[in-house]
Formats: structure tokens, sequence, C-alpha cells
């Protein structure tokens, strides 16, 4: 999986799940501020986001250091690819 399907499909995620339109899925975009998540929220995009991916996320540490879509999109990518390395 590429950086740009990670990012494809991250979008997707937001798009279906909480109805944020695309043009506001920027890189920057923070997941709290600009698009508007709370804390119930994160626990149905950790769902959606392990059935979108096959991996798991929720019990990640890593996943509380994230605070926009690019630290979402670079820990996918990192946990993909240790998946795929194990």
């Amino acid at each position: 999986m590429t950086e740009s399907d990670i990012i494809t499909a991250v979008n997707e995620v937001f798009c279906e799940e909480f109805e944020v339109p695309l043009k506001e899925l920027t890189p920057e975009s923070q997941i709290f501020d600009d698009l508007g998540l709370d804390s119930l929220d994160v626990v149905d995009l950790i769902v959606a986001l392990q059935k979108k991916f096959g991996v798991q996320v929720r019990n990640d540490e890593r996943v509380r250091e994230v605070r926009t879509l690019q630290d979402l999109y670079d820990l996918l990518e990192v946990i993909k690819r240790e998946q795929t390395s194990a």
C-alpha cells in the first residue's frame, strides 16, 4: 500500500463516517480543532481505520500522539510496514 493509497483511504473514512468534506482534508488539518472530532468520534475513527486497513491501532500507544491528518497517515504507513515485515 503506497502513501497515496493510505491518504485516499483515510480521507474516505473521514468523508464516509464523519461527513467531512474532502476539501477540508489536508495534511495539516487538526483532527480535533479543524475537523471537529471529539473523544467519542476518535473511538469510531479507530474502529473504522482498523476495518479499512486490517491493522490494530487501538492498543498502539503511538496513536495518542496523532494530532493532524499527516500524523495519522504516517502512523498507518508505519503500522502497515511493520505488519508486512513481521
